[in-house]
């Protein structure tokens, strides 16, 4: 009869052991990332995004928004005053997109600097934006990114947005639900300009530069997008959620300015 050695078998079962214990640490470990990502960089974003945008009304003097925490829209006064509701009108005196005092901008601020407030009724969502779209700078604090070189808002052009979709506070998370008619709100320390859900684009390539153009068209779609001058505003983030392989685009047309 052939005896089998004890100490072998002790051996082999303490090596599984210790093979468990490692499988079940980066276990731990990967649990905890998970977690950091998906939790933890959300708190403390939305944190640093709620101080921000209270410290920017503080700054402009309005302590708190409407009732519904979003500034209202213009009145039939203010918009026949002061903008042209009808997007189709570009041509006409008064108000037309990117003519006249109502639609000036402010020069571009400092790079990631936040120096405007976003409000999306329909989301719930309200958010700094800053000038760039740097991860370390400005996406990854909560904030909304302006894309350089785009408008800035109630400019003639394209006023370009980016933000997270996932993760870091994900502003954009859901811009998905987005429908035509919808309101987007901007607030800038001498204005307030809403912009109205026109069109989307569900999917495109990261490099299709074209949705963020000063008429925006996808250079990969062309059926998707603008093909005359107006003032625009773009929402970009990534798509499908947890990948960043493809963009998703929500486009809005200027459709009145007050100011604060």
């Amino acid at each position: 009869m052939v005896q089998r050695d004890p100490r072998g078998r002790r051996l082999a079962a303490r090596g599984l052991w210790s093979g468990a214990e490692v499988v079940v640490t980066l276990g731990v470990v990967l649990l905890l990332l998970v977690v950091h990502q998906l939790w933890w960089t959300n708190r403390q974003a939305r944190a640093d995004a709620r101080h921000k945008v209270q410290s920017l009304e503080q700054e402009w003097g309005r302590p708190g928004g409407g009732d519904d925490g979003v500034p209202s829209a213009p009145s039939d006064e203010g918009a026949d005053k002061d903008a042209d509701t009808d997007t189709d009108a570009a041509g006409e005196s008064g108000g037309a997109p990117g003519g006249g005092a109502r639609t000036a901008a402010a020069a571009a601020p400092r790079w990631d600097q936040a120096y405007a407030v976003i409000h999306i009724p329909r989301l719930g969502l309200t958010a700094p934006v800053a000038q760039g779209i740097s991860k370390s700078g400005v996406l990854d604090k909560g904030y909304v990114g302006h894309y350089p070189r785009t408008a800035q808002p109630g400019g003639a052009g394209n006023f370009a947005l980016a933000g997270h979709r996932n993760t870091h506070g994900e502003p954009f998370r859901h811009i998905d639900r987005l429908r035509r008619g919808d309101r987007i709100t901007v607030e800038t320390r001498e204005r307030v300009y809403t912009y109205v859900v026109d069109k989307r684009l569900a999917q495109t390539a990261a490099r299709d530069s074209g949705v963020i153009a000063a008429v925006p068209r996808s250079n990969l779609k062309p059926a998707f997008g603008y093909s005359e001058p107006g003032s625009y505003v773009t929402l970009t983030t990534c798509t499908p959620e947890f990948t960043s392989r493809y963009r998703l685009v929500v486009w809005g047309k200027l459709a009145g300015v007050r100011g604060r």
